[in-house]
């Protein structure tokens, strides 16, 4: 009971006393009469203090139970007893058994039966043994509380405590007690823990003759025991549904079918749905301050076990590649409860493939997972609107070089394509952009806590898979912004700052409503819709490729990612209702060949998207949106230079971003093959035209995949060309690269490759190295050269004059 009511408990009753004790004493003032209260009042105190709170204090064991109290796991207490926490409701039918066998009149006596005392006594004498020893259930919980040797002298101490038991707590918590803390044999203690050990289901879920047996047991635990005294048990446990019988608990024929059932073999395993679970939350039990060692979670039992099935059979052919881990988490979006926690595969045999370690809570890198994040920030900043061309050459940025995937180069695309197709480079550009140093605390509010060292540290590095995240945040990130998205209405297109909270695996987990008056959030509503609709874009693996041609396929909006070294294969998805998260690798780190994302965490994440029920697509938020002219080619705003532009709805922050700057009048001849100025022909002689241009190496790559871009036509042979124009970009090095050159298998370091792109055909440059002619190219314009450490100059010069100069430096380590 409450410690208040104790109190209020104690006041009361010292008053009565007091009140009793001064009218028969002559309220105290005679010596006999203070002698008489001082005992009364000494004896209440005695009474009172008498028992113990708490009045157990064994360790529990750890049980972690799913949404609907389904047993997903338990651990053993400490004192190597499996004794489960005290239950919140007790299961009838056992109630209706252990006072039948034990305590016939449980619910009409203070704690001791004098009728069950004499019995035992005749009993006893009669017999010149010990036959029975009349203590009710409240006595018998006394006992198992002090763990004293049986004697008379502690019976009447067991006798005084059950009544003082009975003074503070109801009859329905003393039996919790007792069904807590009865022994089952072995090392079973309770009813919810035998109920398991012995036959695989909750106490509520025993048949008749299940409870019967469990009601005999405390009296004689050993009985239970494989191959010794179990025709004993029998008779006893039929016995006792012959008794249940004849009151009128049971009819005769449920008896009688309920004393064909077999007793128990042996114990049975507890259920290990959610091993990793379970041990975090041995890990984290203090500082979740819940005062019970049973956790309720929000998870559910069926989809556990379906997605645990989903892992082990994938992990079954990933291990033929030396791939021993896999991971899943499923979120409700709403909550942000997890519905499922598959921490690892589960091969406690096997020790090299560690899989006792929570991939869920580890530090792995996440590959491109980040670049959704970096995308809808950029959109909700304005620096960027859904298809703005982002370059896609290469680059080399200090010393960093980064690579795509597939090595190759678009020269140009679309922001929303760079990301459903996850190309590295033009997700640096765009970090480039952005600047990390506004990306760390970016992703810090938006639930990813890890990145705790200084900004600098990660670099634009940080967008490909530098750094580390934890399956858990990550996957509380996407939940939070599907949440956000999920709640435009509810907010009348405002923000609640509750939107943003970390995952919880705790059966209804509080946390205050928002109340949306924000005006203003991490990501706009715009921005999240564009973000998840370009995800949804991504091409599916396997037999999932053709997905788009069928109207009942799932919408999802899901990203892969790969980690250096393929150490890390990731893949995210997100719905209205669920967010999924899976992660296959290597607990100790060590990369394999294949294992990428795309071939091995997104088949296992569609088919856990194929348990789950579909909720829709997400609702446009054409509040957060305007409709602007926007130029078809680059995906920039339309300038007066733009034909044709297209009239589409973008987030509305992307009035902000650049006018298109690719497309400029260019005049020609008549015919369109030539450039022409002024100087050189008559203003009829010209055609003014919206030429779409790019930079020379982005229309290096992109004119190879596009076989509509028109290259800017030669200037006719009696105009000059602006010197303004560029028509020669060097592609590598960059100005002021840092360049460090492997050394080859014969121990001499190698050549550097030099790149350039022009933008007329047939052009010849010249290159220099440190002012010395060192060779020319002719259409391909890539050299070999070898070049000493130190600091160095390239300069090209093109057959016209133009000239570009870069400044670089070999490194020796």
């Amino acid at each position: 009971m409450p410690r208040c009511h104790d109190i209020l408990y104690f006041s009361k009753m010292m008053t009565g006393v007091q009140t009793w004790a001064k009218r028969f004493t002559g309220f105290g003032k005679t010596p006999k009469g203070a002698l008489v209260l001082t005992l009364v009042v000494l004896m209440t105190v005695v009474f009172y203090f008498s028992l113990p709170k708490p009045l157990f204090r064994t360790p529990t064991s750890f049980v972690v139970v799913d949404e609907a109290g389904a047993l997903l796991g338990a651990s053993i207490a400490e004192d190597g007893q499996w004794r489960f926490p005290i239950a919140d409701t007790i299961s009838e039918k056992f109630i209706e058994c252990i006072i039948a066998f034990e305590d016939k009149r449980f619910y009409f006596h203070p704690g001791i039966d004098p009728l069950a005392l004499l019995r035992a006594g005749w009993q006893n004498t009669t017999g010149r043994r010990v036959v029975s020893g009349g203590s009710t259930i409240s006595m018998q919980v006394i006992r198992m509380s002090r763990n004293k040797p049986r004697t008379v002298w502690q019976k009447c101490i067991e006798a005084f405590l059950a009544f003082r038991l009975e003074v503070s707590y109801s009859k329905t918590a003393i039996l919790r007690m007792y069904c807590a803390n009865a022994p089952f044999g072995s090392n079973v203690v309770g009813l919810d823990a035998a109920s398991w050990r012995y036959f695989g289901r909750a106490s509520q879920q025993l048949s008749w003759a299940e409870a019967a047996m469990l009601a005999v047991l405390p009296n004689a635990p050993s009985l239970i025991h494989p191959g010794r005294n179990r025709q004993l048990l029998l008779a006893k446990r039929n016995a006792l549904l012959d008794k249940l019988s004849a009151q009128g608990t049971l009819d005769s024929a449920t008896a009688a079918l309920a004393k064909l059932e077999p007793l128990p073999d042996k114990p049975r395993p507890l259920p290990r749905l959610a091993p990793h679970l379970l041990d975090r939350f041995r890990k984290e039990y203090r500082q979740l301050g819940t005062g019970t060692t049973r956790l309720e979670t929000s998870l559910k039992a069926n989809l556990q076990q379906q997605i645990a099935d989903i892992i082990d059979r994938h992990h079954r052919s990933l291990s033929a590649n030396g791939i021993l881990n896999a991971a899943a988490l499923v979120l409700n979006v709403e909550t942000g409860n997890a519905l499922a926690y598959v921490g690892n595969v589960h091969t406690p045999q096997n020790v090299e493939a560690e899989s006792h370690v929570d991939m869920i809570t580890a530090l792995r890198s996440p590959g491109s997972t980040l670049k959704p994040l970096l995308y809808a920030a950029m959109l909700t900043d304005g620096l960027i609107l859904p298809h703005t061309l982002i370059p896609d050459i290469p680059t080399q940025i200090g010393g960093y070089t980064p690579q795509n995937y597939d090595l190759g180069y678009d020269g140009a695309l679309p922001a929303s394509r760079a990301l459903s197709r996850s190309l590295n480079i033009p997700a640096v550009k765009m970090l480039q952009q952005y600047k990390y140093q506004r990306f760390q605390p970016f992703l810090r509010q938006a639930g990813i806590g890890t990145l705790n060292r200084p900004a600098d540290f990660y670099g634009l590095s940080m967008i490909l898979g530098g750094c580390e995240v934890t399956m858990w945040q990550l996957a509380g990130t996407y939940a939070s912004m599907a949440r956000t998205l999920n709640h435009y209405r509810r907010h009348d297109g405002g923000y609640s700052p509750a939107d943003y909270h970390a995952p919880s695996y705790q059966k209804n987990t509080h946390r205050p409503p928002g109340d949306g008056r924000d005006r203003a959030s991490l990501i706009d509503h715009a921005s999240l819709y564009f973000t998840f609709q370009a995800m949804n874009e991504v091409m599916r693996p396997g037999e999932e490729a053709l997905w788009e041609q069928f109207t009942s396929s799932k919408k999802i909006a899901w990203k892969t990612g790969t980690s250096f070294g393929f150490r890390d294969g990731w893949a995210i998805g997100l719905t209205p209702g669920h967010v999924v998260c899976v992660w296959v690798g290597n607990a100790d780190g060590e990369g394999r060949p294949g294992l990428t994302g795309i071939e091995t965490a997104a088949p296992i994440l569609f088919e856990i998207f194929g348990l789950l029920p579909h909720q829709g697509w997400f609702e446009v938020p054409l509040d957060r949106m305007v409709q602007t002219a926007v130029c078809r080619e680059s995906g920039h705003l339309a300038g007066q230079d733009c034909p044709k532009p297209d009239t589409i709805y973008i987030p509305a922050p992307g009035h902000r971003s650049s006018v298109c700057p690719y497309h400029q009048l260019v005049h020609t001849n008549k015919g369109g093959t030539r450039r022409v100025t002024a100087d050189c022909a008559a203003p009829g002689d010209m055609i003014t035209t919206s030429w779409f241009v790019l930079p020379p190496a982005m229309e290096f790559y992109y004119k190879s995949r596009h076989a509509n871009y028109r290259e800017l036509p030669p200037f006719a042979s009696d105009c000059a060309a602006h010197t303004e124009d560029l028509v020669m970009e060097m592609i590598y090095p960059k100005n002021d690269a840092r360049i460090y050159i492997p050394l080859e298998i014969d121990g001499q370091r190698g050549q550097v490759i030099f790149s350039a792109a022009h933008r007329s055909k047939g052009s010849k440059i010249y290159w220099h190295l440190d002012e010395t002619f060192v060779g020319e190219t002719e259409t391909f314009h890539q050299l070999a050269l070898d070049v000493p450490a130190g600091i160095h100059r390239i300069t090209l010069v093109d057959n016209t004059g133009a000239r570009i100069s870069h400044r670089f430096e070999i490194l020796t380590k």
